[in-house]
């Protein structure tokens, strides 16, 4: 039996789905049109070599492309629910607040997609952080191995749902 690599899938709240679904909708749709009338034009302006509205219109339509790729990935493997119970429990969808090295470090645990427009930092519950703290209560200690190898201790202080 062999395992195959599938997405992983991220959690979502249904006001983060419904505002990245008509995201895809507005650019598979009329992001489309527009961008094809845009190298249209570009295209009708002669030569092609020097023509740095074309180039500016291909390029903006390949970053549009992969766009629409990741949010197609990321809404079919999307974990919809209502956002998480205000238990103190960490897990995605809720901002964390941990001790480390003697600092306060706050984040959202969980996909950037769920920050939407908001700075807050964002920590996959994938993370070596994020999965040494999902699940953890408010009180616990956890560790996890950085990067570099050295084990890091921290203490969760604070677990929210988060707004959006």
């Amino acid at each position: 039996m062999s395992e195959t690599a599938t997405p992983t899938a991220s959690y979502l709240t249904q006001e983060a789905f419904d505002r990245l679904k008509a995201e895809l909708d507005q650019m598979s749709g009329e992001g489309r049109t527009e961008i094809a009338k845009k190298i249209e034009a570009a295209r009708d302006e002669g030569d092609l070599k020097e023509n740095g509205g074309y180039h500016a219109a291909k390029e903006e339509q390949g970053k549009m492309e992969a766009r629409i790729r990741q949010l197609t990935q990321l809404l079919e493997n999307a974990i919809v629910g209502a956002k998480p119970a205000d238990d103190g429990i960490v897990e995605p969808g809720m901002v964390v607040t941990v001790e480390m090295f003697g600092d306060d470090v706050t984040f959202l645990l969980g996909s950037r997609e769920i920050a939407g427009d908001s700075d807050l930092e964002v920590y996959s519950e994938k993370s070596p952080l994020g999965a040494a703290i999902n699940g953890k209560k408010v009180g616990d200690k956890a560790s996890y191995k950085a990067p570099n190898g050295k084990v890091i201790q921290v203490s969760v202080k604070g677990a929210t749902p988060h707004g959006g």
